[in-house]
């Protein structure tokens, strides 16, 4: 058992020497800021739903923020460099769990490093799930993530059990809103930036629109989860559209126009703040 334990450690500790190495670095950097502008672009897409007279003709969500990309000048490359950025900052961010992994050989810090490595693990999905749309954009493929977001609930709907299975989903949403929500309200999110290597005359700023982001997304992300109850309770899956159908819920509310600009302002300051964590990022999420 200690030699296969050793083998794997070696073989562990090879890969992350990958993860760590500086070329991977710099275009993770490249990928945090992809992710800081794709966020500045959904939070504008938000602000022009909450201002336009014909409320649902904008997709606010990734695809939206992509598909304005792709029409700019020289989208096409901008989408290949997002796409390629984002996958090696998903690959940068599983090097985190490859960093933590010995912690669950430890009885007591097993339950802390598997929070930090399911963490790191997702983010690094995201991330990955991210890139590879943009690189379907990068080659003119067509996706509509709001519409088979839709679908898929649908589909899960009509199988047995699925209303269940949606309504776990709708309530995980739920949770991970509301756990963004509290980092923004305790800062946790300024664990992410190295504050050794960033000017401390700008670490307010930053601390400032992080908590901003961070609570709009969480209430973006918790509205999400609702309306996935909503749809499951109801059979009705037209709200059921992920983030989009979120943004486009919090503008049919009284004062909706209002909270929708407040939270378009909350994207984009997330992006502002991603933007800074792209120019002073932290690998290690415990600190």
């Amino acid at each position: 058992m200690n030699a296969v334990l050793r083998r794997v450690h070696d073989a562990v500790t090879r890969t992350r020497g990958v993860t760590d190495h500086p070329v991977l670095t710099h275009l993770a950097r490249v990928g945090l800021t992809a992710y800081g502008v794709l966020h500045l672009l959904i939070g504008w897409l938000a602000f022009r739903i909450a201002w336009s007279a014909q409320p649902g003709t904008e997709d606010a969500d990734q695809t939206g923020a992509l598909q304005t990309v792709a029409g700019s000048p020289g989208g096409r490359v901008l989408l290949w460099v997002i796409g390629l950025g984002m996958l090696a900052l998903s690959v940068w961010q599983a090097g985190e769990v490859l960093r933590w992994w010995t912690g669950l050989l430890r009885p007591g810090h097993r339950r802390h490093v598997a929070v930090v490595c399911a963490k790191c693990g997702a983010k690094a999905v995201v991330y990955a799930v991210l890139g590879v749309t943009a690189l379907f954009f990068a080659v003119g493929a067509e996706y509509d993530a709001a519409a088979r977001f839709r679908e898929l609930t649908d589909d899960a709907l009509h199988i047995p059990g699925g209303a269940a299975l949606v309504v776990a989903v709708g309530v995980g949403v739920v949770a991970v809103g509301l756990y963004t929500l509290v980092r923004g309200f305790t800062g946790g999110f300024m664990k992410d930036i190295d504050l050794d290597a960033a000017p401390d005359r700008v670490e307010p700023f930053i601390q400032h629109v992080g908590a901003v982001g961070y609570v709009a997304k969480g209430i973006a992300f918790a509205v999400s989860g609702g309306l996935l109850v909503y749809a499951a309770a109801t059979s009705d899956v037209s709200t059921a559209t992920g983030l989009d159908g979120a943004m486009n819920a919090i503008g049919a509310v009284p004062t909706g126009q209002w909270l929708l600009t407040a939270v378009a302002l909350g994207f984009a300051g997330f992006g502002v703040y991603a933007l800074a964590r792209a120019r002073y990022p932290d690998r290690d999420p415990s600190t």
